[in-house]
């Protein structure tokens, strides 16, 4: 099943956003030939417990140091502000090449 991740900074009072992650999520599985998912309960240790799962996409700049620091500044941000333990909170890193990006309706 795919992942997508979405972020905007776009005001999103009174948007359907159910409506465009169905959209978008529909799309991404009928062009990559993967099943759609919808929402999955998340488990960590066989709890449901609080628990966070993330994915950071770079062009370059991440190392085994600063992924550590990454992963330690947003674990402590998850825990002061949701309340999820930094035992319970995994983060994948993605250090990637330009033209896995698509951008301006072409790749990097």
């Amino acid at each position: 099943m795919p992942c997508l991740n979405l972020s905007t900074n776009v005001n999103l009072d009174g948007v359907d956003t159910s409506a465009i992650l169905s959209e978008a999520t529909s799309s991404v599985a009928k062009l990559i030939g993967k099943p759609e998912a919808g929402s999955v309960p998340m488990s960590f240790g066989g709890t449901e417990q609080p628990a966070a799962y993330g994915e950071l996409v770079s062009i370059g700049g991440l190392n085994p140091d600063v992924n550590k620091k990454l992963s330690a500044a947003i674990a402590a941000i998850l825990e002061t502000k949701l309340q999820v333990p930094k035992s319970r909170f995994f983060l994948k890193f993605y250090d990637t090449k330009g033209s896995n990006f698509g951008w301006n309706g072409s790749t990097f």
